[in-house]
Order: C-alpha cells, then structure tokens, then sequence
C-alpha cells in the first residue's frame, strides 16, 4: 500500500487504538504474547522516532475473565466493576512488556467530562505532550469505573479519533481482528473485497460499515467509520489494518500493509473549534434555514438570529448547541451568544432588532464563527 506523506509538523506521532478481542484473545484473559509482540513494534517505533499512544480496550473483558463471568453484562455498575478490576492486570501487562524493553508507560483514565470542559481539556493535551515530550507511551482508557452513562465517550474507537484530535496525531492506527473495511461481508461474500484506500466522507462506507458482532466489544466497523471522520478534524489519517498480524504496526510504518487507509478530506480545526465539534453532548439546538445553511457552510460566517427558524431544547449564554440544517441534519456546532428563551424571542429577527426585543444586547451574532465548528 502507498505510504503517506508525513507531517514534520506533528513529529510521526501516532495513536493506536487495539481492540478487546485482541488484547484479551476473544476473552479467554489477556493475550501476553500479543501485547509482548505490540510492544516490540512499539519499542522499534519509538527507536525510529515515532511518538505512540496507546489507546487500549480490554478492561471490562479482562474483568469478565478474572471474574470467571460468561456474558458481559448490562448493569452499569457491573461494567464498573469488572473494568475496575480487570485495569488492574491490563495495566500490568503493557507496564511489564514496555518496561523490559527500557521504555517508560503512564496510565492515562478518561471521560468525556475531562474533555468537556476547556481548561480540563488544555491539561489532558498538556499532560499527554509532555509525557510525549519525556519519551512516555501513554496508555489510555475510558475512566470506565467512574463513568455515568451522560458522560461516556460510548467506544475506544472515538476515545481514540479524540485523542488523535487532542495531540494532533499525523496517523490513527486501528487494530482489529479484521484487515479492514470490506465492500461486503466478508464471512457471508467469499468474493468480498478489501478497500484499500478511500477518503473519509465517502457514502459507500456508510453502506459496508456493519456493527459488531463480537461479544466483547462496544464497537463496530461503523464505529471505526466514525472515528476515522471524528479523526480527520485534525488532519489525521485512519489506518484500520488486522493486530493479528506479528509486526502489524512496523508493517504499518513502511506502507507495506494489509488494510484500509482512510484519509483526512477536510480542512483540520483549530485546536478549539476541534474541542467544539467534539463536544459529545450539547445542551440545545438551532433550526436554520436555507439561506443561513448555506452562509455557514460555504462563506464561514458568523450565525445571525435572522436565520433562525426553531429553538430546542434549555441553554444557557456560552453552552453548546447543535445547528440544524432544513433536512434536519446536524451541519455545525457552536457556542451560544444568548440562552435559549433569548434566541427564542429573537429568531427570525436582524441584529439591528435585538436591543428592542431584550432590552439590551451582548453581541450582534447568536454564534460567532470563532466558537462555530462545521461537521
């Protein structure tokens, strides 16, 4: 496979998202030779000068098998606990296989709360660059035994497409139990092709990107879909290429590998409208119509209230609002100038008419294009 021209600007750095049917060898404990073969690559990698941050699925299964449990179960707090113990040994096994090879690990435990909020979020980037900075491997996980289910980031998959957004990562590299995206099932079409190589916003992945059917996992192909576009946001390239392969990621690093390579087709966000976009829960929205629609999404204007034909939902000034197109597609995100019983008395109206209608105004625009990020 054609490799990719890198950035010099982001230092070859890479997040690696593996997957719990990997790690924990299809949930029969943790597979040690595995995560012994990853850490090599990863140790070679490091030598070359890359910098690698682990992003690894496995806790809950690890549980589940420490726990001698068969299903995985549905109770919150039963997930809880068995991610909670099963961190325990996960953690251990990339500590102990990085550690012989005389490379330093740090456990990084994340929720969508930490990423929410803009100055948690300036610490979390902070944190992981200078661990980078140090010559760490960060190893991250969702925060599984403290997460509510209003604060999950729902799969690794985007856990991993945020944290590539977070660092700025030239390369999202997936390992699955799968070579990568196929055009049609593969375990129902014996004639079922692999795609190579596509761009992110493509429709035909949306028809071939099924959901999982392993028991183990959260995710999907569809998941790794998402994530390859939730990825591009920076600029990052998604590679999702089979982890039972030995030498999967070296192979990944000389182009010569089997897989899917998804790449960025958007201009990369600045660091804040990337935080903006990636904003998994927001508190309203604004139904626009034609003519704002396409304002925003071809002139990169600021949102007037003029163009605003329905307010949902309870927020406050500064909380983030999704921004709906005529068709009822979510086109943008942003951070709202006025509340929404404001932007409720003064939507269809000029900004020239908002001072009449409140009494007062904060600012001409309802969002203005510095805290406005397109989908």
């Amino acid at each position: 496979m054609k490799k990719q021209q890198k950035s010099s600007e982001n230092k070859r750095r890479w997040v690696v998202k593996i997957g719990s049917s990997l790690v924990t060898n299809d949930g029969q404990g943790l597979n040690l030779a595995a995560i012994d073969h990853w850490c090599a690559d990863i140790t070679q990698l490091h030598q070359q000068g890359y910098e690698i941050i682990l992003v690894s699925s496995g806790a809950v299964a690890e549980g589940m098998a420490r726990l001698q449990w068969q299903e995985r179960p549905h109770a919150l707090h039963e997930l809880q606990a068995a991610a909670a113990v099963g961190q325990m040994g996960l953690i251990q096994a990339y500590e102990q296989a990085l550690q012989k090879r005389d490379l330093q690990s740090a456990q990084i435990l994340l929720t969508h709360e930490d990423l929410r909020d803009r100055q948690r979020y300036i610490n979390a980037r902070s944190t992981l660059q200078t661990l980078l900075e140090l010559g760490v491997i960060p190893v991250v996980n969702e925060n599984d035994t403290v997460a509510t289910e209003e604060i999950r980031f729902g799969d690794n998959d985007n856990l991993a497409a945020l944290v590539a957004n977070l660092i700025d990562a030239e390369h999202l590299v997936i390992l699955t139990d799968q070579s990568g995206i196929f055009d049609r099932n593969p375990s129902q079409f014996a004639d079922a092709q692999l795609i190579r190589e596509c761009s992110a916003q493509e429709s035909r992945l949306d028809a071939v990107a099924g959901p999982s059917h392993h028991s183990l996992g959260r995710g999907g192909m569809m998941t790794k879909v998402s994530a390859a576009r939730r990825a591009e946001r920076s600029g990052t390239a998604t590679i999702i290429t089979s982890g039972r392969v030995e030498g999967a990621l070296l192979a990944v690093a000389s182009g010569d590998y089997e897989g899917t390579l998804i790449h960025p087709t958007i201009e990369a966000l600045t660091a804040r409208k990337q935080w903006i976009a990636n904003q998994l829960q927001a508190e309203g929205s604004l139904h626009l119509d034609a003519g704002a629609t396409r304002v925003l999404l071809s002139d990169g204007a600021s949102l007037l209230a003029v163009g605003i034909t329905a307010v949902d939902g309870e927020f406050k000034r500064g909380d983030l609002v999704r921004l709906i197109d005529p068709t009822g597609k979510e086109v943008a995100r942003g951070l709202s100038n006025y509340s929404s019983q404001e932007s409720t008395k003064i939507a269809g109206h000029s900004s020239a008419e908002i001072e009449s209608l409140l009494g007062y105004i904060d600012e001409p625009e309802l969002i203005h294009r510095d805290n406005l990020a397109l989908l």
